[in-house]
């Protein structure tokens, strides 16, 4: 099985200057003016150009937002040099929501894309997660 992540954004163009300077994405295809497929990570992130206000699905009365929002599923990025990737991600334009704390498996940021979606960068220290599997 593949995997693929999407992530809805109300401007693509700003979106692509994001996640490339953030985390150091190239486009690998362009998808007409609504979608683009970014590379340089371990799976493909596809940005997907949708309005705000949008229905998310016509199963449900929510709309699109793009004001900070909370969803139970989001981006971790791992990298070598969390100071480093923080600092990189907010001179993009990214928010920093909680400063670096260190676990005994690593250290981790919480923060916001310019578009609301929440994501945390990871630094694994040690053994990383192993450290506290059982």
């Amino acid at each position: 099985m593949d995997f693929l992540v999407n992530v809805d954004v109300e401007d693509l163009d700003k979106a692509i200057g994001f996640y490339g300077s953030a985390f150091g994405l190239k486009i690998g295809r362009r998808f007409g003016e609504f979608a683009v497929e970014m590379l340089g990570a371990s799976t493909p992130i596809y940005l997907l150009a949708k309005s705000p206000g949008t229905p998310a699905a016509e199963t449900t009365d929510q709309r699109r937002s793009y004001g900070r929002h909370w969803t139970p599923v989001h981006l971790d990025f791992v990298v070598a040099d969390i100071e480093l990737a923080v600092r990189r991600a907010v001179s993009a334009g990214a928010v920093l929501e909680t400063p670096v704390a260190v676990h005994e498996w690593g250290k981790l940021a919480v923060m916001a894309d310019p578009f609301g979606h929440g994501f945390c960068l990871i630094q694994f220290l040690g053994r990383g997660y192993d450290q506290i599997a059982e």
